[in-house]
């Protein structure tokens, strides 16, 4: 299914059970998670990345809980050791507002999600918001069916990319594409997504991978990261069931120690666990930030 916030539904009693422990979570203000068997994330060997990259946080995977209340939903991700997050949206609060809570919580956020049209509509205040966020990364996140239905629109959308880009980095920030399946199927005979890797100045818009959303389309990201050494700083960390479907990091099928054995050559600098569809929030990112510990240390 694809990454799209208008979409996703969830089941009622799902989602008044996930509700109910997360308020009692929240009511015990975190101090009831016991983190003793979570792996801290030791500093990164410098021969294989960089930089010190810690395990983060899609909001995404919450969204729910995000509704309900961001304050709360913060305070539970902080609680289970995540330090850094990527947001999909302030779930009608403002960026100030959001800010504080994160300071409160001693969270920051390295990237946002902002979709096409908003960043068409008003790159200005994009920029702006993602100032105050403090963001290092602006993530165009997904392309609509409308969007992507010929490839003259992804060359369009390359041209737009680089301007959006300049913008960006002149503002001190990075533009950053992330994919999901459907650029890596073959249209009009060529391949979207190298359309996307070949139209853009590198420097201006670099890449968030989905691991999983790659793995999906049948390719290895090894051979991104040897084709376009540098250009994925970001990865979106989410493992795949027997089934093709979700599972939690670390409980399904891909195997991701090839890739994070090659995390300088991608340039990765953050890594964010994400999970689509869960049954139990709470349990996928205590288990994402667990494995993906593990991956770093």
């Amino acid at each position: 299914m694809p990454y799209d916030h208008s979409t996703f539904k969830q089941k009622p009693e799902l989602l008044d059970q996930q509700r109910r422990q997360f308020l009692k979570l929240s009511a015990l203000g975190i101090a009831g998670l016991s983190l003793a068997s979570l792996p801290v994330s030791a500093e990164t060997n410098t021969t294989a990345a960089p930089a010190k990259v810690v395990p983060g946080l899609q909001l995404y995977t919450l969204r729910d809980l995000m509704s309900q209340s961001v304050a709360d939903t913060l305070k539970l991700v902080a609680g289970v050791g995540y330090t850094q997050l990527e947001f999909a949206g302030y779930f009608d609060q403002t960026p100030k507002q959001v800010k504080h809570i994160m300071d409160n919580e001693g969270l920051s956020a390295p990237s946002g999600h902002v979709p096409l049209e908003v960043m068409q509509q008003n790159l200005d205040l994009v920029i702006e918001q993602a100032q105050i966020m403090g963001h290092k990364f602006i993530v165009l996140p997904y392309l609509t069916d409308e969007q992507r239905k010929t490839l003259d629109q992804y060359k369009a959308l390359a041209a737009f990319l680089n301007k959006a880009g300049e913008r960006i980095q002149a503002a001190g920030m990075q533009l950053t594409y992330h994919n999901h399946d459907f650029e890596f199927f073959t249209l009009s005979g060529e391949v979207p997504y190298d359309v996307l890797l070949n139209e853009t100045d590198a420097r201006l818009v670099q890449m968030e991978l989905d691991l999983y959303w790659v793995v999906k389309a049948g390719l290895n990201p090894l051979d991104l990261f040897a084709r376009d050494p540098g250009r994925f700083p970001l990865w979106h960390v989410k493992d795949m069931d027997k089934a093709g479907g979700f599972a939690d990091v670390g409980k399904g099928v891909i195997d991701f120690k090839p890739m994070f054995a090659k995390a300088h050559q991608a340039g990765l600098k953050h890594a964010f666990v994400e999970r689509d569809h869960t049954d139990n929030r709470v349990e996928t990112i205590r288990q994402g930030f667990s494995a993906l510990s593990t991956l770093l240390a």
